[in-house]
């Protein structure tokens, strides 16, 4: 592990608990910042502050889950805080664990360099340490949140039972790293956040699929005002006005390049790892992810049918939760 000092902030002004009953030992929400010092795989030791939520009871199995780049620590509604998490779709699953999450090294925390997912695997490492928390039954990642799972189940598969990875893999598809090669471009040339939203209109044509777009946005262009507007543009400039409300242009182009730098040999892996392919996924096609279940030493690939495309773990809510208790019950 890369973690060179740590030190535990429980008086930071996010800190806070929510506990069951006035006699209640252990908290059933507990947010915070822990900071540290860790050695990054690009940019050396640096001070970070790795923000962090558990929730769930103390007894039940600890799950630490990790989502794409715009995903953070509020992973469900809980005690602490109701507004709905980022995968509230699988509350029923993930409610009756203990789940632990982060956000992401580089996401708004004025760190301003290079970071690989080895170094939010580290982040994470580093607070089950200063929780002094059990070892984890299962890490659940999605997106770049499997990529920072298998360097996880590489560095610190002591603390760890089993890792479910979706979409995502032991390196970035070629084509996926060009695609965003140009939306960082896009987002370099813009101004007052016009290219990050454009940039996020472009990513969200690969997040789905070509088949979504035919059914959803089958209506002909039509002119506004003496200019062709399709169908699927006012979704897509919705969805890059989202994106202005979670990201700053340098927290998006950092993530961004830290999907592309992941990197892992999938026999370093050494927990057992159920892989969940989508089939109609651009980004991460199933045969690379296929590729990971056969040369880790102990994998099974499960594939789900979608039109969603890389969207499918937070679309296809049945799917994904019989595909993930299969993987937790394996």
């Amino acid at each position: 592990m890369s973690l060179v000092a740590a030190s535990f902030d429980s008086s930071h002004d996010e800190a806070a608990c929510r506990f069951v009953g006035a006699a209640a030992a252990e908290p059933l929400a507990l947010r915070g910042v822990h900071r540290c010092r860790l050695a990054l795989r690009h940019a050396g030791e640096r001070d970070v502050a790795i923000r962090w939520e558990l929730s769930g009871p103390a007894d039940a199995p600890l799950l630490i889950v990790a989502g794409g780049i715009s995903a953070h620590r509020h992973v469900i509604a809980n005690e602490l805080d109701a507004a709905p998490g980022w995968w509230q779709a699988q509350a029923g699953l993930l409610g009756r664990h203990r789940v632990l999450a982060i956000d992401w090294l580089g996401d708004g925390d004025g760190l301003d360099v290079a970071i690989d997912s080895a170094d939010q695997a580290d982040a994470l490492a580093a607070v089950i340490a200063a929780l002094d928390l059990p070892r984890a039954h299962a890490f659940i990642g999605a997106s770049y949140g499997a990529m920072v799972g298998l360097h996880f189940a590489a560095c610190h598969a002591g603390k760890l039972g089993a890792l479910v990875a979706i979409s995502g893999g032991h390196r970035p598809h070629p084509w996926s790293s060009a695609l965003r090669s140009v939306q960082r471009k896009i987002v370099t040339l813009g101004d007052d956040g016009a290219g990050l939203a454009l940039a996020r209109q472009l990513a969200m044509l690969s997040y789905r699929t070509p088949a979504e777009f035919a059914e959803r946005f089958a209506a002909p262009v039509e002119l506004r005002e003496a200019r062709a507007v399709c169908p699927a543009e006012d979704y897509l400039e919705s969805c890059g006005q989202r994106v202005l409300a979670r990201f700053d242009a340098a927290s998006y182009v950092r993530l961004s390049q830290s999907i592309d730098l992941h990197r892992i040999e999938p026999e370093r892996v050494r927990v057992p790892l159920s892989v969940i392919a989508v089939d109609s996924d651009l980004l991460v096609p199933r045969e690379d992810l296929a590729e990971l279940a056969v040369r880790a030493p102990d994998a099974w690939l499960q594939v789900i049918a979608s039109r969603y495309g890389h969207d499918a773990f937070l679309k296809e809510t049945t799917a994904i939760s019989a595909a993930l208790t299969a993987a937790l019950d394996a």
